[in-house]
């Protein structure tokens, strides 16, 4: 017996489109890894959750950007919620979408080209610790 398909061909490509362009930014990429690393439950304090220890803009710009660009995005296709009164943001019905690709990645940071793992202290630790 075959698995029952849940989508069609294009709405497959679609969402898989959608994970990408959604982890295609580093502060996007940040945020998942923070909500990832926190409780479940749990939510994080913005801009700091969405910050790379590395690179990125000063804490001003990112708010503007985070607000005007990155959380949106996020939360139109349920992979965050968010409080900009409260400037805290926590996993949305779809997290696990994004999560999950994330987790992949760090997994298998021993594989990756140098390239893509040199500079992400993330991936960094996963190579070290392998």
């Amino acid at each position: 017996m075959q698995p029952r398909r849940l989508q069609t061909p294009k709405n497959l490509v679609e969402q898989w489109d959608t994970v990408f362009t959604a982890l295609s930014e580093e502060p996007r990429r940040q945020l998942v890894a923070s909500l990832s690393d926190a409780d479940r439950d749990a939510s994080v304090s913005l801009p700091l959750a969405a910050m790379s220890p590395t690179i990125g803009p000063d804490a001003e710009t990112l708010t503007i950007e985070l607000y005007h660009q990155h959380l949106p995005l996020l939360a139109r296709h349920g992979f965050v919620e968010w409080d900009e009164e409260k400037d805290r943001a926590w996993r949305g019905p779809n997290f696990t979408q994004v999560e999950i690709v994330m987790n992949l990645l760090q997994q298998n940071a021993v594989v990756l080209p140098d390239s893509l793992v040199y500079g992400c202290q993330r991936l960094e630790r996963e190579r070290r610790n392998a």
